[in-house]
């Protein structure tokens, strides 16, 4: 990186680095086109408080922005209700503040924006209007593909109003208690990537709308421990091994007429995956996966009468699973392209009256979407590693005739793309070592026509500028292990003195569908670790995605083993480097890096200094249904895997110092999986410290808390292992 022209080197604070503005500069998110691609529209998140998100607009054509809702001028200001808020923990941002989501208009004029439990219609002109849809909380508020409607679920039914009259009523009435319309249940939110639970046909003609009822799952007592008293939870939470909620889905007219059920089949333990209309909605397609997720089948729906027809199916190898995908597109033609791997690989096909036609090939992965499809040119978008694990491009290859893959974006990135629906511009989000996140508009060749947040770090008035003279880089590695996996590590030390051994901060998450060692941009608190003297260090075990079915299926029944095997190869690869300190490699991880944190001091003791084990899972019966029985399999069936891949049975070999932290409002790794731990290792006399935030759900953090998370991590690892900052 060049430093040209850099201030004064300044020293990083753990302060500074939580602090607002965002030393990553202006994050924006939901980057979209609009419909007619005259208009770029995105949220982005304010200087002086970047938990909040206001919705801005850029004309495509001059470059100019204009801001449309201010959240805090618009909004009440009124907090959120219990379902909103776990919708936003479910969707990963949590503790985000102001606007989150918005749908345009198909005729590009307006914009339905949710806002603090209420709806609001917003015109490229600065004007909102409120719109009248009655008090309480309404969740997946979007506008209909035809424009006449707009839809949201208020107190667990689907409401449908005509945007022209404002007048709205409920299509579903029964929706209480434990019968939801419209909503995703909680595995397809947590576990599916799926948060819708309605969708609408492309002429407005009909909706397909899911219907849940949780009354068979079991109930989870979640006292959700605040500050200044405790709320408790009734929570429907499906646990390994036990009942899902019944899942059904419903064709209907907007009014709610002609009702008419899917045919799901005759087995009701099914998980509905995903729902997509055909281009001229003369067909549903219905993704229904077996509780076992060995098959995945596409239906064929009736939107008339419900009846339905298997299309083709998915299946699984012996020891493995079928991953989900959003890939599933339909073109005007009635063909679909598809994301399967079925050859070992995650690539493109097309199935066209019953044939299959292999749209990419090799030993590389296409991640599971579909960019843009231009049909009128014949060409497809996608995203892809082709050109190496470490970086993620956007790519494009002919429908008719595939075979030549040509890359749009430029070498040594991570690249994020989205276009419009015609697939003439893209919106490419990219990031590396040295650059954090900036995005640009480019036409459908991949070149750029205008910055849409440049957030160039070298630039004056970037947040990160003053650090610049410090920043170290980030270096990349592999190491091979005894058994001949090939695993990618990345490192950023200190500026090395000759003779001199440094701590290493081991940090790991280890879990599947979650590439970690890439060229992407690290973040603010790695270089501040770096700055106390400690080498930062992780790496990509087996289990993780992107490196082909295989080595993802290595962890099959067998969670907690071969990753942490892997993990503790890195450690004993860090102790054979002349610049490391052996005796102080400490490991850090989160959720499912909790979990690794201890299995990790099970299964090698003395290896670490010390751990630190957050939100971590300790016995798999506690998680849920989707996630765990994926990898894991059913525990009434398989019992021995599920006592093998706990962390309760070896608690008593855990001799290394260790911190377990955990929020007291936890919904996804509940609270009973620490307190579980907690209890067996007070019984077996392990000592052990811990630190529990109330009110705090999977996501311990926001201002001041993540200053006191860091602060407390970096604390017990300076008195316990000895590390650098505690001589400073």
């Amino acid at each position: 990186m060049a430093v040209d022209a850099v201030a004064q080197p300044q020293d990083l604070t753990l302060e500074r680095v939580f602090a607002s503005p965002d030393l990553n500069g202006l994050q924006p998110r939901k980057m979209t086109l609009s419909p007619d691609g005259k208009w770029l529209t995105l949220l982005r998140n304010r200087p002086e408080e970047k938990e909040r998100f206001d919705l801005w607009a850029m004309d495509t054509a001059t470059g100019q922005w204009r801001v449309l809702v201010d959240s805090k001028k618009v909004g009440s200001g009124a907090e959120l209700s219990e379902a909103e808020k776990m919708q936003r923990e479910r969707a990963r941002i949590g503790g985000t503040k102001g606007i989150v989501a918005y749908d345009w208009s198909p005729d590009s004029k307006s914009i339905l924006v949710p806002l603090e439990g209420d709806l609001y219609l917003a015109t490229l002109d600065g004007s909102v209007r409120k719109l009248p849809a009655g008090a309480g909380a309404k969740l997946n508020a979007s506008v209909s593909p035809g424009g006449r409607f707009a839809s949201y679920v208020l107190d667990q039914n689907l409401v449908v109003m005509e945007l022209g009259s404002g007048k709205g009523e409920r299509v579903t009435q029964d929706g209480a208690d434990t019968v939801h319309w419209g909503e995703a249940e909680f595995v397809a939110q947590e576990e599916m990537d799926r948060f819708n639970g309605y969708w609408w046909s492309p002429d407005d003609r009909r909706i397909a709308v899911e219907r849940f009822d949780e009354a068979q799952v079991g109930v989870v007592t979640r006292a959700a421990i605040g500050a200044e008293g405790t709320n408790i939870y009734q929570q429907r939470y499906p646990k390994a091994g036990t009942p899902n909620a019944l899942v059904e889905l419903y064709l209907m007219d907007p009014n709610g007429a002609n009702r008419v059920k899917v045919d799901l089949g005759s087995e009701i333990d099914v998980y509905l995956a995903r729902v997509d209309w055909s281009r001229d909605g003369k067909t549903l397609y219905v993704q229904r996966q077996n509780r076992d997720q060995t098959v995945l089948d596409v239906l064929k729906v009736d939107p008339a009468t419900g009846k339905s027809a298997v299309l083709f199916s998915e299946k699984s190898g012996p020891k493995s699973w079928v991953n989900l995908s959003n890939a599933l597109t339909p073109l005007a033609d009635g063909s679909l392209i598809w994301w399967s791997e079925r050859d070992g690989h995650g690539h493109l096909y097309r199935f066209k009256a019953g044939k299959w036609t292999q749209l990419t090939k090799g030993d590389w992965e296409v991640t599971p979407d579909v960019v843009g499809v231009d049909e009128a040119a014949g060409r497809i978008f996608f995203l892809g590693n082709k050109d190496g694990v470490l970086e993620r491009h956007l790519y494009s290859t002919s429908i008719a005739n595939p075979g030549t893959v040509t890359r749009l974006t430029e070498a040594g990135w991570w690249n994020m793309a989205t276009m419009d629906d015609a697939a003439h511009r893209i919106i490419v989000t990219r990031s590396n070592v040295n650059q954090p996140a900036q995005a640009y508009l480019a036409d459908a060749k991949g070149k750029r026509i205008a910055w849409v947040n440049e957030n160039a770090v070298t630039a004056a008035d970037h947040p990160y500028h003053p650090y610049l003279a410090s920043h170290r880089e980030r270096s990349f590695g592999t190491l091979t292990t005894k058994d001949g996996a090939v695993l990618h590590w990345e490192m950023v030390t200190p500026k090395l003195e000759p003779g001199k051994r440094y701590p290493v901060f081991f940090q790991h998450y280890g879990g599947p569908h979650s590439q970690t060692v890439s060229r992407a941009w690290g973040g603010a608190l790695q270089q501040y670790l770096v700055d106390r003297g400690y080498i930062w260090f992780q790496i990509d075990n087996r289990g993780s995605p992107n490196r082909g079915k295989a080595f993802e299926d290595a962890i099959w029944h067998a969670m907690g083993s071969i990753e942490v095997q892997d993990q503790v190869e890195g450690a004993n690869f860090l102790k054979t480097l002349d610049f490391v300190d052996p005796k102080r490699i400490v490991t850090y991880g989160w959720s499912y890096g909790g979990y690794m944190t201890l299995k990790m001091l099970e299964a090698a003791p003395g290896t670490f200094a010390a751990g630190v084990a957050g939100a971590p899972v300790t016995k798999w019966e506690l998680y849920d249904t989707h996630y765990t029985e994926r990898y894991m399999g059913d525990p009434n069936k398989v019992p021995d895997a599920y006592r093998t891949s706990d962390t309760i049975s070896d608690a008593a070999k855990i001799s290394d110092p260790l911190l377990i932290l955990h929020g007291m409002a936890d919904d996804n790794v509940v609270l009973e999986n620490t307190t579980a731990m907690a209890a067996t290792l007070q019984q077996q006399k392990v000592p052990f410290e811990m630190m529990l935030y109330p009110g705090h759900t999977h996501r311990v953090g926001g201002p001041g808390i993540s200053e006191h998370l860091w602060g407390t991590i970096l604390d017990f690892l300076d008195r316990r292992a000895g590390g650098e900052a505690g001589q400073r």
